[in-house]
């Protein structure tokens, strides 16, 4: 009788164990059936309120893919709560002018909350493309208007473009627009 020496790696034996084992979120696109649909009314109501009946309510579902996963109870360990992953300093900023937003815990109110923030960050960029702004809305989002107007600064042109600025960005937000892209079908 033969034996045959075989070394396998631990990610080798893992995959071989867990072959079945879910496959990463980005396997599904935001039209997926993978993803609920039961804030999908939510989504487009307050799409439209904000960007208009012709706007395409999936990146705000795609938006709240990468951030929770469609998680209405996540939260970070920064604080960041919801679908939406609002931040307790953003939503003093939200509810300002909104005062009903308060109620994080809500499905609702927290997708209401996401996507006016994304409408305030949104028409901040004034001299910019709008594929190019809805980019610059979601990398505003994750790692803070400032640091996107410092990074847009360092570029040559007046009008600026995602290109130019993406590298000038930290990887996470990078990768967070990256994501919500991917989960639109784009790349």
């Amino acid at each position: 009788m033969r034996f045959i020496n075989i070394t396998i790696t631990a990610t080798v034996f893992y995959l071989i164990c867990n072959q079945n084992a879910s496959a990463n979120f980005l396997d599904y696109p935001v039209h997926s059936s993978h993803w609920t649909d039961k804030y999908d009314r939510h989504f487009k109501k307050y799409s439209k309120r904000y960007f208009g009946p012709l706007f395409d309510w999936r990146w705000f579902k795609a938006q709240a893919i990468a951030e929770s996963g469609l998680n209405d109870s996540a939260e970070s360990q920064v604080g960041a709560r919801g679908l939406m992953q609002i931040m307790p300093e953003t939503l003093l900023e939200i509810t300002e002018k909104n005062p009903h937003f308060t109620e994080l815990e809500s499905a609702h109110w927290n997708i209401a909350a996401g996507i006016y923030y994304d409408r305030t960050l949104y028409r901040k960029f004034e001299k910019t493309a709008a594929q190019d702004k809805l980019y610059m809305t979601f990398a505003s989002y994750n790692a803070g208007y400032g640091r996107i107007l410092n990074a847009s600064k360092l570029t040559a042109s007046k009008e600026k473009n995602w290109n130019e600025i993406e590298p000038l960005l930290p990887k996470e937000t990078r990768s967070y627009v990256m994501r919500i892209r991917e989960l639109m079908g784009e790349h």
